[in-house]
């Protein structure tokens, strides 16, 4: 069909018939799709080394879609699995890490344009670099002291000098520690920083909005969580704790109320939920509200996965659960998800290029990855017939709202009902659905 570039007027000498041409495009039209109260259903699964603790996602090789980098706990390796492009992946490739790998993290260490691996080393107390050799092949891993246990990495700009550093929560020492980056993918001995008893988990986010990235950590013996605000130069103040559930093992940040500042979200093991706390607008944070969460909550992550503009949680225990946002950061009952033996992470992202974010769980008994891809359908508001296409009947449907001044057809929402609503209309249909 040629593009809809008819100005007004154009449009107006279509009028006298939009009744009938309106109705016949409703009459032949499909219901349209209902809310997407559950939208992930299990897809594949990928075997990786063996007993996979960490998933991150990111696009290894170059090629547009993202590929899966896997910490594997007992075969003390990294796997790299690429993506074919539509969501199924490669046969793994192993490359060496530490003694007892738990954690990865990918980032673009040395600035040269693709994302490289850190990854933390429970057992040998310290973290691999592994460099990306610009093809999704990496180089041999280097080495760099932590504290004690190190079960978490993350990595951010801690000093603001525009390169990616570490923050390495240590689970025996009872601290975090920070390294800097030279610049060129090497970094310098790390600072460490007391956090709860039992780090388990370290996430970056600037939470009192001060321009630098902050720590948040969830202390799994402590039962709390610890925010240790960026000083602005990469060091940090001393903590500030928050109670959280019993044994939480996972942290993460987002904006859960859409107030513009980030909420922490802690997963708890033992009280089998996750604990939300706001952001009071100042890096400070109100008390917990806790949401069942399925049996041994041990990964959260946050993501939009209905769609719908706010961010959702997927919770890794047995299986998955999915607990929808409300829109002002409460959150519907959890959906539970089958995933693989054991599952131990959870990574968000869009993995066969339909627009809507899928998962990806490392699953430590069963040695492999899970993929389940997300069944929701993206809005398209040019779709007034809601079957999928767009074509002259949903040109019909909307001029005849547009005739008829019907509150719907104010595309533009400013609560009028004139020519721009059929400019923003026409924005959308040529712009097509996702």
């Amino acid at each position: 069909m040629r593009p809809i570039t008819t100005a007004v007027p154009g449009l107006a000498r279509l009028l006298p018939t939009l009744p009938t041409l309106a109705a016949m495009a409703i009459l032949a039209a499909p219901a349209a799709s209902q809310p997407c109260d559950g939208p992930l259903f299990p897809g594949q699964k990928f075997a990786a080394g063996d007993a996979p603790l960490s998933v991150s996602l990111g696009d290894l090789d170059g090629d547009g879609d993202l590929d899966m980098a896997v910490a594997n706990n007992l075969s003390h390796d990294t796997s790299v699995l690429l993506n074919t492009g539509d969501g199924t992946f490669s046969a793994a490739a192993s490359y060496a890490a530490g003694d007892r790998p738990w954690s990865v993290s990918l980032g673009d260490l040395d600035g040269d344009g693709d994302l490289d691996m850190a990854v933390a080393n429970f057992r040998s107390d310290d973290t691999s670099v592994l460099l990306n050799n610009g093809d999704g092949t990496f180089a041999a891993q280097t080495r760099y002291a932590a504290g004690d246990s190190p079960q978490s990495v993350s990595l951010g700009d801690l000093d603001g000098d525009g390169d990616l550093d570490m923050a390495v929560a240590n689970w025996t020492s009872d601290d975090t520690s920070v390294l800097v980056n030279n610049g060129d993918g090497t970094f310098m001995s790390h600072q460490r920083y007391g956090a709860g008893n039992g780090p388990s988990s370290v996430f970056l986010g600037d939470v009192d909005a001060d321009g630098d990235l902050d720590m948040a950590i969830a202390n799994a013996y402590s039962d709390d969580a610890s925010v240790l605000l960026n000083i602005g130069d990469g060091t940090f103040a001393s903590q500030q704790r928050y109670g959280a559930g019993d044994r939480p093992l996972s942290i993460s940040l987002g904006d859960l109320d859409g107030d513009g500042d980030l909420d922490l979200v802690v997963a708890s093991f033992n009280t089998g939920d996750t604990s939300m706390l706001l952001n009071n607008g100042d890096g400070t944070f109100a008390m917990e509200t806790r949401y069942p969460s399925g049996n041994g909550p041990r990964c959260t992550s946050l993501a939009d996965l209905d769609g719908d503009g706010d961010l959702d949680m997927a919770v890794v225990n047995d299986g998955t659960s999915v607990l929808l946002n409300n829109g002002d950061g409460t959150f519907t009952t959890e959906t539970r998800y089958a995933a693989g033996d054991q599952p131990q992470s959870v990574s968000v992202a869009d993995l066969n290029g339909n627009g809507t974010l899928d998962l990806a769980i490392a699953n430590a008994f069963s040695d492999d990855i899970s993929i389940l891809f997300n069944q929701c359908t993206l809005p398209c508001p040019a779709d007034l017939t809601a079957d999928g296409v767009l074509n002259f009947f949903d040109v019909s449907a909307y001029l005849q709202l547009f005739h008829a001044q019907d509150p719907a057809a104010d595309f533009n929402a400013d609560g009028a009902v004139n020519f721009f609503d059929v400019s923003a209309f026409l924005t959308a249909f040529n712009a097509g659905c996702p």
